[in-house]
């Protein structure tokens, strides 16, 4: 299953990788992943790129935070189809960092399967906003966080 070059197909470096089993119930009656299932699959790489960048679980309301960041805008851009038995791999970065918000960019790959030979299987970017529980405001991007993600990506992030 070849996948033709695409200019939204973010070439660069990631360097956080997270694998995702496709499980049976993430496919549709197609027979491949559900488009609604990737959704799931880039906030798995979202929540585990914060823990590898910061050295902690995100701080989530649930448990008491009362700041955190939330999902204001995604994007997916589909390739080529993902199949149940398939290990994915998502990739994660931050592409750049504002006064409330970041985004970031995902790859979706599929290795060499029965299916065919390892393949792009989607690409996506998305806006998070640091936000306050409590008053229901965006708040600035902690410089802590600032720090870590550039450290992490090896470049400056921050808009000038």
């Amino acid at each position: 299953m070849a996948v033709p070059p695409d200019p939204r197909d973010l070439p660069g470096p990631f360097r956080y990788r997270r694998t995702i089993e496709v499980r049976f119930p993430d496919t549709d009656a197609m027979g491949h992943v559900n488009n609604a299932t990737f959704l799931t699959y880039i906030e798995a790489a979202r929540l585990g790129y914060f823990e590898a960048v910061m050295g902690r679980p995100l701080p989530l309301a649930a448990h008491g935070a009362s700041e955190s960041m939330i999902l204001a805008e995604a994007r997916l851009t589909f390739r080529s189809p993902a199949y149940y038995g398939e290990t994915l791999t998502v990739e994660a970065r931050v592409g750049r960092i504002g006064r409330t918000s970041f985004t970031q960019d995902y790859r979706v790959l599929a290795p060499a399967s029965r299916y065919g030979r390892a393949r792009l299987v989607a690409v996506a970017d998305a806006v998070q906003v640091m936000y306050d529980y409590t008053s229901e405001r965006p708040i600035p991007v902690p410089e802590e966080m600032i720090v870590a993600c550039e450290r992490y990506e090896g470049r400056r992030l921050r808009d000038l």
